[in-house]
């Protein structure tokens, strides 16, 4: 599993950089959805989004699964390109498959990388 120690993690499995405002969903969570066929982001430009508040819905081969904002705050940019290339979630989560970019935002209730590594492991026993 990788979860890199710059970012912060939410226990529904969303990431946020603090640095850039960035979010989206962990490889964990993409390992668990497995093949991921569409994303829709719910969120535009311009909006303010509150933590926790669904900001995308991505389907695979296996499930269906709302995307909860791990920050609040101002959107700056929306990734329009994973709609035609949603398997970019499952190649890229923590690069090119960012979904939404926020500023001013305040982190919810996150986890480091360590104590979210931590509660993966202790969901897959």
């Amino acid at each position: 599993m990788n979860a890199p120690a710059n970012l912060k993690y939410t226990k529904s499995d969303e990431w946020f950089d603090p640095a850039t405002g960035a979010m989206g969903i962990s490889d964990y969570a993409q390992s668990q959805l497995s093949d991921i066929v569409f994303v829709e982001i719910l969120v535009e430009e311009g909006d303010t989004i509150e933590a926790g508040k669904a900001i995308a819905s991505v389907e695979s081969v296996k499930a269906s699964a709302e995307i909860y904002a791990p920050a609040g705050g101002k959107v700056t940019a929306v990734n329009k390109g994973l709609s035609d290339k949603p398997e970019t979630l499952n190649s890229d989560p923590y690069g090119a498959g960012w979904m939404v970019k926020v500023e001013g935002g305040a982190a919810g209730e996150t986890l480091d990388s360590a104590a979210y590594e931590k509660h993966c492991e202790e969901r897959s026993h």
